[in-house]
């Protein structure tokens, strides 16, 4: 480093969800990005509403460590399923085949540690992807996102495959989960 500090004190006051992405279910609050600690880590905040899960995923470059602030969140990564309350942590590492899903019946929100930072802004492109669907704006007769070729490129480019593991449908009936929506 050559005596340089390549990492930037930021301040992120309490209540600041200023810079935020929406996608259906769960959102993404941007507290820490990589351009502010030399690409090592990404730290944002996901609400999550009731009934919500995220469609199921596997990362090829980052991990993630999730801390959960409120309500109650399931964790499926392989073959280990947990619910978390307010003060739980989880790693889901790289590689495993993972989804995130509110189990209670109130609004949940969990802080999301990336490693290494430079994935959060998939959240900023999967928002305008999913905005751009919906108003037909894609040139595709794609009912689902994932049917579309953007998608596919997006998913390619932060190193992601998506697929629908034996366990999904089993975890939707138990906790009366909406299927993702994208």
């Amino acid at each position: 480093m050559d005596g340089e500090n390549r990492t930037k004190v930021v301040v992120v006051r309490p209540g600041d969800e200023s810079d935020s992405a929406v996608l259906p279910g769960f959102g993404a609050v941007f507290k820490l990005t990589h351009e502010n600690n030399g690409g090592e880590v990404s730290i944002l905040e996901h609400p999550f509403a009731v009934g919500a899960i995220t469609a199921p995923h596997r990362h090829t470059r980052e991990d993630e460590h999730s801390i959960v602030l409120a309500g109650e969140i399931g964790f499926r990564s392989d073959d280990s399923e947990v619910v978390l309350g307010p003060g739980g942590y989880i790693t889901k590492p790289r590689g495993e085949m993972h989804a995130m899903w509110n189990a209670g019946r109130t609004p949940g929100r969990i802080v999301e540690v990336i490693t290494p930072g430079g994935f959060e802004n998939y959240f900023r492109e999967l928002s305008d992807l999913l905005a751009a669907h919906v108003a037909g704006e894609l040139g595709s007769d794609a009912k689902n996102l994932h049917e579309t070729d953007e998608f596919a490129r997006l998913a390619v480019k932060y190193g992601l495959t998506y697929g629908t593991p034996d366990w999904l449908d089993d975890v939707v009936q138990r906790y009366g989960l909406d299927h993702p929506t994208h």
